[in-house]
């Protein structure tokens, strides 16, 4: 970034854009960080802030209403107002634009999150469902109730979550990647293959190397000339940060479209900050700038943007965000973790057969862990985590052996 913002004046008013994990923690963040201002809390949806990890679980599956988020924010003096969309940034007058009229702040946390890619000519088709929203999974339990055939486009996180989901409801499956395997787009062929036989065994019948050629109501036909029965058919092929609102604002963006934070998640823009999966950040760690979409950094980034904001108040040093990405998910039957950063790895090496049950995959770089994948191994997860953190190098053949504990294998 050519101009990062390098002062503030006092925020006495603090505006958050963005009502969930992000923009939930954010407002909090700064309350447990002693900020006595004023706090609002902007979001675009009308429901109570939720988090939206259980909609592809136990919301989706009839378990629980909501998900809505365990914060008294009468009781933070945190003021909401929901159901309201932001449609500009007015940053030389520290103004937003709102559907009610313009909405003033002294610092600005932006936490829009991400949106789902669509499948294009999909608009208007009958059945069509994403999977993003408290109201995408009530439109989407009917289904599952129902026991639709179901078609999933896309073999990532969120459609082998929502394939899960839908076999537990009773619901046939078919899952049709594009790609020539699962998670294409994120992890090596070798590590992703055995996550192929997972949909066989669940029940789910996986289609690679699969491209959609149009949806029609009731069908999905596939460039090839089959044609898949579809009573609905879920899209899951991809967000990309929710930044489009903020064209012609002056705020620095990527190429992916994410808002350039610095490493005190400051933006280019005086007084505007970013968190959560709209806003990618430097990593030291790493050496390059990371956007990362998942719940751990939308839980976390908030605390270094509040102790910016108190920063810029107080004189105080700046916080520096680097942390080891972490996520997770549940599918299949099994319970999947990731920490760190494996794009510049030199080593793989595995913990257990990837046939088995439970594995794990390690990747180093220059001799230390920088990102470990553990399938039904949260030992693994948690010790090698650690080992990241310290940029700690491993023996090799230590660590290839499952049966050694990961945090022994430390040099």
């Amino acid at each position: 970034m050519s101009e990062q913002q390098t002062e503030k004046s006092p925020a006495r008013n603090v505006v958050v854009v963005g009502a969930g994990m992000a923009g939930v923690q954010s407002a909090v963040a700064l309350r447990e960080a002693g900020f006595t201002g004023q706090v609002t809390l902007i979001g675009a949806e009308p429901h109570q802030p939720y988090d939206r990890p259980p909609l592809s679980k136990a919301v989706l599956l009839g378990k629980a209403e909501d998900s809505a988020f365990d914060v008294d924010f009468d009781a933070l003096d945190i003021t909401l107002r929901l159901g309201l969309d932001v449609t500009a940034l007015r940053a030389a007058d520290h103004v937003l634009d709102t559907a009610d009229g313009p909405v003033r702040y002294d610092a600005l946390i932006l936490a829009t999150g991400a949106e789902p890619l669509t499948l294009p000519g999909t608009e208007g088709v009958p059945g069509v469902h994403l999977l993003r929203t408290l109201d995408d999974a009530a439109r989407l339990r009917p289904v599952l109730d129902r026991q639709h055939d179901v078609v999933v486009v896309g073999a990532g996180w969120i459609g082998a979550e929502f394939a899960t989901a839908a076999r537990a409801a009773g619901c046939a499956v078919t899952v049709v990647e594009a790609a020539a395997r699962p998670l294409a787009g994120t992890l090596p062929a070798e590590v992703a293959a055995p996550m192929a036989a997972w949909y066989a065994g669940s029940g789910a019948e996986l289609l690679t190397g699969a491209r959609v050629e149009r949806v029609e109501e009731g069908a999905v036909i596939l460039a090839d000339g089959r044609t898949l029965p579809a009573g609905a058919v879920v899209v899951g092929v991809g967000a990309r940060p929710a930044t489009g609102w903020l064209e012609g604002s002056g705020i620095a963006l990527g190429p992916d479209g994410s808002v350039t934070a610095d490493s005190a998640l400051r933006t280019s823009l005086p007084d505007v900050y970013a968190v959560g999966d709209c806003a990618s950040f430097p990593s030291a760690r790493y050496g390059t700038r990371l956007l990362v979409h998942h719940w751990d950094n939308a839980l976390q980034g908030p605390r270094t943007a509040a102790a910016a904001i108190m920063a810029a108040e107080s004189g105080a040093p700046l916080p520096v965000y680097d942390p080891v990405p972490y996520f997770w998910s549940e599918q299949f039957g099994r319970f999947v973790q990731y920490a760190g950063h494996h794009a510049d790895a030199d080593t793989l090496l595995w913990r257990g057969d990837g046939a088995d049950a439970t594995w794990s995959v390690c990747w180093l770089c220059d001799g230390a862990l920088v990102a470990v994948l553990a399938v039904g191994r949260p030992r693994d997860l948690a010790q090698g985590r650690r080992l990241i953190e310290s940029g700690a190098a491993l023996d090799p053949e230590k660590a290839a052996d499952p049966a050694v504990p990961l945090k022994s294998t430390a040099l």
